[in-house]
This record gives structure tokens, sequence and C-alpha cells, in this order.
């Protein structure tokens, strides 16, 4: 199901959204794309994909070989910008690798944009999933352990409005994937205050995670450590696990409020 369509204020510059839209059309199954596809995936006719397609291009944004088009590095401007204002990549990433360093697995922070979280700050022991992980990669928030701390933070209205909007398909067969049972999981999440998640973002991945609060107790992002199948027994994962976490998140909710 797709979310409604936004009632634009009068403040509202059309040409600006369907930029943007041109920009976040591509990713990593659309690394590159031909002016057609572009105006299927935007919504827009082929004659005004062409001018923002190479109105970005003149800015630098997009390359051409004539036929695809692709992003070029400049527009990591763009995150980058986000990233150095918010203050958090910068208070998470030590904690991240004291954490990282004293259980030998992959840590991340990450925010929640939309219904999808986006990593703002990694430290990466080894690969263990089939698609590499980076700042500024975006999984489904339902999917992830990360995401359900981050909508357990939701009030409930909030929560119903998102995963209405959301295409919640299973990526393997143990993903919850009906609002029902994602509601009753986002519970017990926030009743217990970490999530842990077994093989259902990708087989054989679990992760563990907590959240990071404001002075408010508003929950501003989520820390996690995520491992193999075959590192450990999910019971010992998680009591090995959870209490450096939990202590990692307190460090970080703590900087935070320092520079608030």
């Amino acid at each position: 199901m797709t979310p409604e369509p936004r009632v634009a204020g009068e403040q509202f510059v059309q040409s600006l959204s369907r930029g943007l839209s041109v920009i976040t059309a591509f990713d990593a199954e659309h690394a590159a794309m031909t002016l057609s596809e572009v105006a299927v995936r935007t919504d827009l006719s082929r004659a005004t994909a062409r001018r923002f397609l190479h109105t970005l291009v003149e800015l630098g944004y997009v390359r051409t070989d004539g036929r695809l088009f692709s992003l070029t590095p400049q527009v990591l401007r763009l995150g980058t910008a986000y990233l150095s204002g918010s203050g958090l990549p910068q208070i998470a990433q030590p904690h991240l690798e004291r954490l990282s360093a004293e259980l030998g697995e992959s840590t991340s922070a990450a925010v929640l944009d939309g219904a999808d979280i986006v990593y703002v700050a990694r430290v990466a022991t080894r690969r263990i999933m089939s698609v590499g992980i980076t700042v500024g990669t975006r999984f489904p928030a339902y999917a992830t352990s990360m995401g359900r701390v981050l909508l357990a933070g939701m009030a409930s209205d909030a929560l119903d409005a998102c995963l209405a909007s959301t295409d919640l398909v299973p990526l393997t067969p143990s993903t919850l994937h009906t609002p029902d049972d994602l509601r009753a999981e986002v519970a017990r999440v926030r009743e217990n205050g970490w999530s842990f998640v077994d093989q259902e973002l990708e087989q054989g991945l679990r992760s563990l995670a907590v959240p990071v609060t404001d002075p408010g107790g508003r929950v501003v992002a989520a820390l996690n450590v995520s491992a193999s199948m075959a590192a450990n027994d999910p019971a010992d994962f998680v009591s090995a696990a959870l209490p450096p976490l939990q202590a990692a998140a307190a460090a970080v909710s703590a900087d935070l409020a320092h520079t608030a």
C-alpha cells in the first residue's frame, strides 16, 4: 500500500520536489537508468524527466553516457550536510568502536526516515550480509532490530499510520510481516527496551538493538550489534551482547544531552 499524498502548502515548490524525486529514484537496484526508466520510477513525463536529468548533469549530480544516467559522488554532499550537522554520527562512532572491540562483532547506529532506517555510523568486523552496509544504507524498519526499536518510540497512531503505508513483504521465511504481528512485537520491544531479530532481514543474520534517547526520553536513534547465525546461540548472543550494548547506548544518550 502506498502512502497517501501529502497536501502541498502555498510555500511548496513543485519543481524542487520533482528534482529530488529524480535523485532519489536511483538506488542499489537502479544505479544506472535510461530516461524512460527514470520517467516511470518518478511518474514524470519523458520530457519533464529529461529536463531534470540534464539540469542535474549540468550541476554535477548526475552523469550520462548518452543513454544511461547515474548519480555522481557529488550527491554525497547532501547527506554530509545532515551527518555533520546532527552530531549523532560523531558522538556514536567512538562508542561503537569500543563496543565492537569488546564483542568482536559489527555495530551500527541508525535513525528513522519514514518507514526505513538509515545507517548514520557503523563499525564492521566482517561482511555478514549479501549487501554491503555503509553510512546511508537503508532497510525497511519493520524487518530490522533497530527499526523496531525506533518504531517502539512512536505513538500508537503514528505506528499504525507507518505500518499502513508500508509494503510489508516477507524478506525471509522468518519475517514478521502482518500489521497485527508487528504491533505485538513492537509492544514487546517497547516493554523490554530492546529488540532481537533472528534471520528476518536476511537468512543467517541476527541483530540486537536498543534505543538512544534525548534528555526528554524521546527515542532519537538506535544502536545495534549484528552477527552471523553460526556465531552464537540466540540466547547466548543476547545475554552476552545486551549489557554492553545498553551501556553504549546510555553513553551516547548522555553525550547527546551534553551537546544539546
